[in-house]
């Protein structure tokens, strides 16, 4: 699924990892602070592995549910790149992108997973299974 995204004023002010509950939260200076879990972001990376070249070639992103965030990369002055623990570093997530993330968070993971039933995936809960 291709995510439209609108240009955005605000600018983050802090970014947090939190590993344990594997939540990134960042806060911008409209106010607006988001928790996005680390699956969240895994499986909405804006990486031609997960969107493909082109409309129609989107790759489902299954088994994500242990996935944690190893490390992040400041992207100039527009974004980051998180490193997760599945090897995946390629996506680059602007603020643009992580603030519509925020926004649009229930609608988006219930896509996700309305889409993953549709593929016939069953998606293990948070603790369960090998990483």
């Amino acid at each position: 699924m291709r995510l439209s995204v609108d240009a955005i004023e605000a600018q983050p002010t802090e970014i947090k990892l939190h590993q344990v509950s594997r939540v990134l939260e960042i806060s911008f200076d409209d106010g607006r602070t988001f928790r996005l879990p680390y699956e969240y972001l895994r499986v909405y990376t804006p990486s031609a592995e997960a969107l493909g070249h082109g409309p129609g070639q989107e790759v489902l992103q299954a088994g994500k549910e242990q996935v944690t965030i190893v490390e992040i990369k400041p992207i100039g002055n527009y974004g980051i790149a998180p490193k997760f623990s599945d090897g995946h570093d390629s996506g680059i997530f602007t603020w643009e992108l992580l603030y519509k993330l925020g926004e649009d968070q229930q609608e988006l993971w219930a896509d996700y997973l309305h889409r993953l039933e549709q593929a016939g995936h069953r998606r293990e809960a948070p603790g369960q299974g090998d990483q």
